[in-house]
């Protein structure tokens, strides 16, 4: 069916309405990751791959200096690279990049007719290169730990056609090689979308296609055993619903599925469908998870991403905050993310930000400049 309706339209029509509600004792915080599916090589050669990095380090640091969140960061970008195009001189322009403004890389891949052993391979090799540029976070084996989205959508050979993918138990595979969570969903319109929808969630590899089709929900006190399961892994969906405030030809609406793109930019119109749509962890504190994409390498979409689209958004973010007691929003990495979601399946409250790096720790590059790190003492949108 067109956009792929028939899959997640009856899971949008019966989902949980109700959000939490904030109040000055005990504000709602807002979490927003943008995972960007960043292919520098797409549709151009290492020329126009350079070219695109460059435009990032000349922009990029700007907009992280000039705006600031609740907790006093700028924003933070996570670029999920796909290891199968590993240049050498890009990824140590971007690790530089994301040293430089608190950003981080992640672990993006495009394959097909692959094995578990053959995937495995190429996961190890793509690994190994990234951490020798000091990226991706690290397990107490030392063994890098890494986020993960699936080129084409298709994880778990979920493509109906069987494209893209050929690896059938492949959340097992993540899991193996050292994947703490997956960032692929919402991939509607593409025919690859699950059922289960604005969720974050545990699925249990069961062997067969598609295993991520549905999984238990992150609550807290119940489900924390299943972040250490070998058969399960933890996915981070982003928004997925329909925009009435978009409408083609003026009647329909528009479909949100949190993509940034150079046509339907971040907007304060947005961010208030995100509230309503994103995922929170059952039985935990007021935190409402917004998982973000984009495909940030190719210019049409950057130029929006680092230009006037995206400033009038984080300037309008920050006004909304100021004049809302209620709310706080943060700029957080894939990686600190799911900190954060582990965080709230414990049951820990407080300052958030005494969360961002609780079990997964930094890549061993990051370094926090002074005058952009968490602890920094300036005034913040809609701080206390």
């Amino acid at each position: 069916m067109i956009r792929a309706l028939d899959r997640w339209l009856p899971s949008y029509l019966l989902r949980e309405r109700r959000r939490p509600r904030g109040r000055a004792d005990r504000p709602v915080h807002v979490f927003l990751a943008v995972c960007d599916h960043f292919e520098p090589f797409h549709h151009t050669d290492r020329e126009g791959a350079l070219r695109a990095l460059a435009d990032w380090q000349a922009e990029w640091p700007r907009m992280v200096e000039d705006f600031r969140d609740s907790s006093g960061r700028g924003p933070r970008h996570s670029f999920f690279y796909p290891v199968e195009q590993y240049d050498a001189e890009v990824i140590e322009r971007l690790a530089r990049l994301c040293a430089q403004t608190g950003s981080e890389v992640e672990v993006h891949l495009h394959h097909s007719d692959d094995t578990a052993a053959s995937l495995t391979r190429q996961l190890e090799v793509g690994l190994g290169q990234l951490a020798g540029h000091g990226l991706l976070s690290r397990g107490a084996d030392g063994r890098p730990r890494y986020g993960f989205i699936h080129g084409n959508w298709a994880l778990d050979h979920s493509h109906p056609q069987g494209r893209h993918c050929g690896v059938a138990d492949e959340l097992a595979v993540l899991r193996r090689t050292g994947c703490y969570a997956d960032f692929t969903l919402p991939s509607a319109p593409d025919p690859a979308q699950t059922r289960t929808i604005n969720s974050v969630y545990y699925a249990r590899e069961d062997g067969s296609p598609r295993s991520h089709e549905r999984g238990r929900g992150v609550e807290t006190g119940v489900t924390a055993a299943l972040a250490e399961a070998e058969d399960h892994l933890l996915l981070v969906q982003g928004p997925l619903g329909l925009n009435w405030r978009r409408r083609k030809w003026g009647l329909l609406p528009r479909l949100e599925n949190a993509d940034l793109t150079g046509a339907n930019p971040p907007t304060l119109a947005r961010f208030q469908l995100w509230r309503q749509l994103g995922p929170i962890v059952r039985g935990g504190p007021p935190w409402i998870f917004v998982k973000l994409h984009t495909h940030g390498g190719i210019p049409r979409n950057y130029r929006s991403l680092l230009g006037d689209p995206a400033r009038d958004f984080h300037r309008e973010l920050a006004a909304a905050a100021t004049a809302d007691p209620g709310l706080r929003f943060h700029y957080v990495t894939a990686r600190e993310m799911v900190n954060l979601v582990h965080a709230a399946e414990a049951g820990l409250q407080g300052d958030p930000a005494h969360w961002f790096d609780w079990r997964l720790p930094p890549p061993p590059a990051a370094l926090r400049p002074s005058g952009q790190d968490r602890g920094r003492s300036v005034p913040a949108a809609g701080s206390e």
